[in-house]
């Protein structure tokens, strides 16, 4: 099995340039131009990115993503989940990498068969991040006006951290 994964990327590869030269498409030409297009949009949305990961290092690093933990805690017990989901909840849609290792640690922490380690599990696969994905995707394309954008994303999430909660419970 492990043969045909390794033949899978050459036989794409040889399949494009065999495609591309039937078409009668120059494959490197047109290659170039999308290398030199995907370099160009790096650059353009480079500035938000930055901005992106600042603000996600000062939320972390100033203390208010404890502070919100420590708020959303309670509601947590009242309703019968672990209070250690809620930074998960908060981080997931602010940082991919910050949120998968969080719940690395949930998993070893409370163990992946665990009410918690299976929440954090569908939590984590269930949202998107949100504010990357937004930097990113309207930041190429140079788009300001965000008005529903952020908060239907957002309800989204929310929306996703309610479902996995109750699909864990229902299922669990």
């Amino acid at each position: 099995m492990e043969q045909v994964g390794a033949a899978a990327l050459p036989a794409i590869i040889g399949a494009i340039l065999v495609f591309g030269f039937l078409k009668g498409i120059e494959v490197f030409d047109t290659f170039l131009t999308g290398a030199r297009e995907g370099i160009e949009t790096s650059f353009h949305i480079l500035p938000t990115l930055i901005g992106l990961i600042l603000a996600v290092n000062m939320v972390r690093e100033s203390g208010l993503l404890d502070m919100l933990c420590s708020l959303v805690a309670p509601a947590a017990q009242m309703i019968g989940i672990s209070p250690e989901i809620a930074p998960l909840a908060l981080l997931r849609p602010v940082s991919g990498s910050g949120s998968s290792a969080y719940t690395l640690s949930l998993l070893k922490a409370f163990g992946p068969d665990s009410e918690t380690g299976k929440i954090a599990s569908v939590l984590s696969s269930s949202t998107e991040t949100t504010f990357y994905a937004v930097a990113v995707y309207f930041g190429a394309c140079h788009y300001k006006k965000l008005y529903y954008t952020i908060p239907a994303a957002l309800l989204g999430d929310v929306a996703a951290v309610v479902l996995s909660i109750l699909t864990v419970k229902w299922l669990g």
